[in-house]
């Protein structure tokens, strides 16, 4: 987190952010989500939804007593399955008769080495997976809708989760969980997978987009330069993992990470350990590293020479 944030808005007002699009903050706030879920409302009238947030009835009546006289959810789109964006979108819907959309449930998108892991026993990390999302209507990359009066675009954007979605319209992308301006984004295998990480990071560098609104913190009013940032802090990293493992004495996660993160607080230690092992991930998949004896968490892992 950065230290030139401005102050945390309150939870459960209403806020326009721009003609056409609000926000209202899910009371949810944590090292993980910062000030809490934003949930998004587009258009007038007819509405949609995006991201209704954590399974909190109070944030639901929030969201619709925020609406205008009249106006009625005729969409809840999510951008991916965590439990502080996804559980309300059923109850959601239920209340409003609105269908759900998504990339899919929270095992879609999986890359065949993430499934390879995971069929070798490799659990989530405890993140928060909603696994008992569904959605009402599958969204595909680049697929374009219409929504509140306006008309957008479906982003696949796996790489913080495989089921990640951003939504573009008007210029501004929803971002979720894959751009934020107060922090990096999380990777953490099996559901985090560094490799489609970047991708979308070099997918969403390829357009032209004014402005992103990410489902934690402010919004980012010079995209190219945060997506910038972002490509480079993970190839830093990557140098730095590289740097730090031997050619000739096996290291496991643990250890690894503990040379790398000098000043981590202890609590965000497994996240970072995740983190860490993302990038394991990627770097066998490039041939950098040795994984003995096989890729998986509790591996040690040598640097190719």
């Amino acid at each position: 987190m950065t230290k030139d944030q401005p102050p945390r808005p309150a939870a459960g007002q209403m806020t326009q952010i721009e003609p056409g699009m609000r926000r209202i903050i899910a009371p949810n706030p944590s090292p993980m989500t910062y000030w809490g879920t934003n949930t998004f409302v587009l258009g007038e009238g007819n509405v949609a939804v995006i991201d209704p947030g954590p399974a909190d009835r109070g944030h639901m009546q929030a969201i619709l007593d925020g609406l205008a006289p009249g106006e009625r959810i005729t969409h809840i789109l999510v951008t991916h399955a965590h439990l502080d964006h996804s559980p309300l979108a059923r109850p959601l819907s239920d209340a409003t008769g609105a269908p759900v959309l998504a990339y899919g449930d929270a095992l879609s998108g999986r890359s065949a080495v993430m499934r390879d892991l995971v069929a070798r026993g490799l659990t989530s990390g405890g993140e928060g997976v909603d696994a008992a999302f569904t959605c009402d209507i599958t969204l595909s990359d680049a697929e374009v809708f219409e929504a509140g009066g306006l008309e957008i675009e479906a982003i696949w954007t796996p790489g913080h989760f495989a089921n990640h979605l951003s939504f573009a319209t008007q210029g501004a992308v929803f971002t979720g969980d894959h751009v934020m301006g107060w922090a990096s984004s999380l990777v953490s295998p099996p559901d985090g997978d560094l490799t489609a990480f970047m991708a979308s990071c070099r997918k969403l560098a390829a357009r032209t987009d004014r402005i992103y609104y990410p489902a934690h913190g402010d919004a980012i009013t010079d995209p190219a330069a945060r997506i910038q940032w972002l490509i480079q802090h993970r190839e830093t990293r990557e140098a730095q993992i590289l740097e730090a493992l031997p050619a000739d004495a096996p290291l496991a996660i643990p250890d690894l990470t503990r040379r790398i993160y000098h000043d981590t607080p202890k609590a965000l230690m497994p996240a970072a350990e995740r983190n860490v092992f993302a990038h394991l991930i990627d770097l066998s998949t490039k041939g950098r590293i040795h994984a003995d004896p096989n890729l998986d968490a509790d591996a040690v892992f040598l640097r190719v020479t």
